[in-house]
């Protein structure tokens, strides 16, 4: 099984057919089908009647509620889990034994460890398949164009950045058991809501040195926060804000960063245009600079089918996806770094986190008030 060079569609199985994969998945899946780039072969849920339901409504010609069995009768290309992030570990590491492409929704995993163990798996397959996260704001021609501007230094220096995802969930939004719990929703509004915005930052501002962060649990009855907010150091001088929440009724998503020659702007709720985002350039910027900054060209909204279109032209060209990786590891040790300095009361540094870390294995990090009580009575016999 190599896609690597080929023409043919890549036989593609989908894991978990709740929402996510019914809304954004399935028609990006559909529309790369149509265009000869994808054939949906499998689908597996642990619910018998919802992955028949699915595959039936779809077309698809296999259905069933076993991951390894799947794999081993199907031998798909690439697999694609829309499952929850308690799972994305071992569901991954299976996929990529069996020499798939893997593509999971966020957040990633629940820790470092599991990310890094995914990678191991990655290494140690000796087929070149990698596993990719679901990172679609990175992929609309609006995050091409501004980070393109940037990349070039048509903004001049970026120095001030602020990243903000205000959302609002009610009571009966975390009545669902799962959510609100670290070991099966992967984190509170900094993992599970923020995560998107926070990725789009790091990816237009590079690399972070450093982080303080706070977070609270003011309204909901969870394990996790509610809210938090961090300052954050990067690695070029620049510095800002992050501020993720559920207790926000009027909603919004949003990243300025400041450059020297311009501030950048977007706004949006679930995803963006062309149209979300908003160049002011500085006094003294000639007029036709202006003209060309503000030039989006064609609008691709960022969205699924954005992101699935790019992964599966590197899977075929044998390019590393940019969600892939260090490419993804990245965020996901900026948000595990947010807890452990809101927990610890302490800035943390980019690369601290590591093996014999509490953190590395667990977002909550054993923390007092923050643990379930069954984490900290592992950590204490340890």
């Amino acid at each position: 099984m190599s896609p690597q060079g080929s023409n043919n569609p890549l036989r593609t199985a989908v894991v978990g057919t709740g929402g996510i994969a019914r809304s954004s998945h399935l028609p990006a899946l559909r529309t790369l089908a149509d265009e000869g780039e994808v054939e949906v072969v499998a689908a597996v849920d642990v619910d018998p009647d919802a992955v028949r339901g699915f595959a039936d409504k779809a077309r698809i010609p296999y259905a069933a509620t076993d991951l390894d069995a799947m794999l081993a009768q199907v031998r798909p290309d690439l697999v694609v889990l829309c499952t929850p992030p308690a799972v994305h570990r071992e569901q991954s590491v299976a996929a990529l034994r069996a020499g798939a492409w893997v593509w999971c929704e966020k957040p990633p995993c629940p820790s470092l460890a599991d990310f890094d163990a995914i990678e191991a798996a990655e290494q140690s397959g000796g087929t070149g398949a990698y596993a990719s996260i679901v990172f679609q704001h990175r992929f609309g021609s609006g995050a091409r164009h501004v980070r393109r501007l940037l990349e070039t230094g048509e903004f001049g220096r970026p120095l001030v950045a602020h990243c903000q995802t205000t959302w609002y969930r009610n009571a009966a939004y975390y009545a669902v058991p799962w959510r609100g719990r670290w070991v099966t929703e992967g984190g509170g509004p900094a993992m599970g809501h923020g995560i998107h915005q926070t990725d789009l930052l790091l990816d237009l501002m590079g690399p972070w040195s450093e982080v303080r962060g706070m977070a609270a649990r003011l309204v909901h009855d969870v394990e996790t926060e509610d809210v938090s907010t961090a300052l954050v150091r990067f690695a070029n001088g620049a510095v800002g804000t992050v501020v993720n929440s559920v207790l926000s009724p009027d909603e919004v998503s949003r990243i300025r960063i400041d450059c020297e020659r311009a501030t950048i702007e977007l706004t949006h709720l679930y995803g963006y245009r062309n149209a979300d985002w908003r160049i002011t350039p500085a006094p003294g910027v000639p007029e036709e600079t202006v003209t060309a900054w503000r030039d989006f060209g064609a609008d691709e909204p960022s969205s699924h089918l954005a992101q699935l279109r790019a992964l599966v032209a590197d899977i075929k060209a044998g390019r590393r996806h940019p969600t892939s990786g260090t490419g993804g590891r990245g965020t996901l040790e900026f948000i595990t770094a947010l807890y452990k300095s809101a927990f610890t009361d302490a800035p943390v540094r980019a690369g601290e986190i590591g093996p014999g870390d509490p953190y590395y294995t667990a977002l909550h990090g054993g923390a007092q008030g923050w643990a379930p009580a069954e984490a900290r009575k592992e950590e204490a016999s340890a």
